[in-house]
């Protein structure tokens, strides 16, 4: 997992493009002193010892926590805000999430700790739903709320044309990333050349609308809106989208609202909100983390025995009575804990990922510790 996010103050795109899950290892709140040369406090306090002393009461003693809580991210936050806070929760070593909600964004994010966070990668190529509103009429420099007004139409269209371009936009298309987007040319994001009002050229994506649901349609009035249902493959820019539309609607268009109702199998329902893990004690926030292998929904399972975990655990090739299989996921019997993932070619079941035998046994006793008595 990468351990960058986008620099202070950067756009993520909102909704679009997953982003890459962003690893953050636990560490102490640093202190720091006076800087050189600068006099102490008169009366003899040291402000450098009190900050000390501050920052011991607010130092939190990280653990090892491995799974996967849903999150319902609230309007406002960065995705990496958003974890940061849980993380500190739940007083987590290891953290990381699985695409990147804009802080204009609702709705699910997933949150992988400790040992999930090696199959999150897995996750981000999953489709994702949004439900979104379109504000027809006004077009933005970053084709959302956030940016300025650069255009204003007239909205003439009717609801026949509407439907007529939504059937347009479903299916495979192709979109020109936003440069307002997190992507690199030559290194540098191309939302800082956005902000130096530079345009570079961007090479158009193919992505898959799987379906374009007209919830509500608003065509008169003083803000008239669409209301959307987007299902979609990895690395679509629901901005982008709403944007296009508006332009082939003839009045242009941007973002008013978004919110990611599901992402693979995780939909908005089985999340739980920032402010109820805040209300939860220590117990109860670790009860909500779902098990690693709620990651691997596709993959198959293989269930090994202790001699043959052992040996799967270093490395090496087990062999078998098991049919070619491109994903599996592998567990040891007793008890049953998951191992890692791999594959099976021609009888020999072959490791991919692998956790950590410190890691397994961390998830075997946190299992006890739940367990009722």
């Amino acid at each position: 997992m990468s351990t960058a996010g986008p620099p202070q103050g950067a756009k993520a795109p909102l909704g679009g493009r997953d982003g890459h899950a962003v690893s953050q290892r636990g560490g102490q709140l640093a202190t720091a002193g006076p800087p050189q040369g600068a006099k102490a406090p008169l009366g003899g306090r040291d402000g450098h010892a009190v900050s000390q002393r501050l920052s011991a009461r607010t130092r939190v003693q990280r653990r090892p926590v491995h799974g996967v809580l849903l999150l319902d991210k609230p309007l406002g936050l960065s995705s990496n805000q958003a974890l940061q806070k849980v993380k500190w929760l739940l007083r987590a070593e290891k953290a990381g999430h699985t695409g990147t909600l804009d802080p204009l964004a609702t709705g699910v994010l997933p949150l992988c700790f400790g040992a999930a966070t090696k199959f999150s990668q897995i996750h981000l190529d999953a489709d994702k739903t949004y439900e979104t509103t379109v504000r027809l009429g006004l077009q933005t420099d970053t084709a959302d709320a956030e940016g300025r007004v650069i255009a204003q139409h007239p909205v003439a269209c009717t609801l026949g044309q509407v439907v007529e371009v939504l059937d347009r936009f479903t299916g495979s298309i192709s979109q020109v990333p936003p440069m307002y987007s997190a992507l690199k040319k030559d290194g540098k994001p191309l939302y800082e050349y956005a902000r130096d009002g530079l345009t570079v050229e961007r090479a158009p994506r193919d992505v898959t609308i799987h379906g374009l649901e007209l919830l509500q349609c608003e065509l008169l009035g003083d803000v008239p809106f669409l209301r959307l249902r987007v299902h979609c493959s990895k690395g679509t820019y629901i901005r982008t989208l709403g944007q296009d539309i508006g332009q082939a609607l003839g009045c242009g268009a941007h973002l008013s609202s978004l919110r990611r109702v599901q992402t693979g199998p995780f939909d908005a329902q089985r999340c739980v909100t920032l402010e109820q893990i805040e209300a939860m004690t220590e117990d109860q926030r670790w009860a909500v983390l779902l098990p690693i292998d709620h990651l691997l929904p596709d993959h198959g399972s293989i269930t090994l025995d202790t001699d043959n975990a052992g040996r799967f655990l270093t490395g090496l090739r087990r062999r078998g009575q098991w049919a070619d299989a491109t994903n599996v996921s592998v567990y040891g019997q007793t008890p049953r804990v998951l191992l890692g993932t791999g594959h099976v070619k021609a009888g020999e079941l072959i490791a991919d990922r692998l956790l950590s035998p410190i890691e397994i046994q961390q998830i075997m006793e946190s299992s006890s510790a739940l367990s009722p008595t």
